[in-house]
Formats: C-alpha cells, structure tokens, sequence
C-alpha cells in the first residue's frame, strides 16, 4: 500500500493534480500517455505481437486503486490526475485482457505501489528493488494466469 513517506515524490506538480481548479485541456492531457499512448502503441505493434503470440506488459501505479486511503493520498500529493489516469490505464489493461486473447496476445499489468529504488524519485527512502519488477514482468509473462500483480 502506498504511504505517507512516498509524498515527497508526488510533491511536483502533477497534470491536473486539482480537478476542481485544472482546465479542460489538463484534464484531457491526463490520459495522453497512459491511454492514448498505450491504445497507439498497441495498436501500431499488434501485427507482430499476434504473430509472435507475445505479450502486452503494462506498468501502472497504485493511485488508480479504489480505497479509501489511497484516494486521500491522491488528493493529498496534488495527483488526482495521476489517480485518475492510473484507474483508467487499470480498466485498460482488464479490457485488453478481456479481448486480446482470442488473437493469442496475452495482457498483464504491475501495479508498483511505492518507489523504485534508483529511480527519479527516489530520495533515499524507495523500498522496492527494480529486480523485484522486472521478475513480476518475467513472470506474468512466462505463466500468463494473472492480468494484474500489485508489487
């Protein structure tokens, strides 16, 4: 579960951290990259990933989950953007998961609820280890019997 000690990293401003005062424009950038950007990527890739019977492996953050805590979090750390984005790429990847199968591609997700160790925000205090990711991924995609694992 994500933490209080994590806000430090989501202390930037975030697109459309504040619904109430973003502007439309904001509150459409928010789904650029994980939505529009992983249907173009998908879709621009679908032709080798159903010859090669292969894998859309999606990362994704622990602010798009639907609990209480998590959403003051959000709201705290100015990234009701970030959450809102995050629970929609999570709809996303169930839906793709739902449909890509009867085209022979296999769709999982690692939702990473803290920080990476090494990576930009991380100020010293990140407890997951980029090994601990990397074999989740290895893993979804070597037994393809989940569509989500929460690290």
């Amino acid at each position: 579960m994500l933490t209080e000690s994590s806000s430090a990293a989501f202390a930037m401003r975030q697109p459309a951290g504040d619904v109430i005062t973003a502007t439309p424009d904001e509150l459409r950038a928010i789904f650029d990259v994980p939505i529009v950007g992983l249907v173009s990527a998908l879709q621009a890739a679908l032709p080798d990933l159903e010859a090669q019977k292969g894998s859309l492996l999606v990362t994704n953050g622990g602010l798009g989950f639907f609990h209480p805590e998590v959403d003051k979090l959000g709201a705290s750390w100015n990234a009701m953007g970030l959450s809102i984005a995050n629970s929609a790429k999570h709809k996303l990847v169930r839906l793709l998961a739902q449909k890509l199968p009867e085209r022979g591609v296999y769709v999982g997700e690692v939702v990473i609820t803290g920080l990476v160790k090494g990576t930009a925000f991380d100020q010293g205090n990140a407890t997951i280890e980029p090994a601990s990711v990397a074999e989740a991924f290895w893993k979804l995609h070597n037994e393809r019997d989940q569509v989500s694992v929460t690290i």
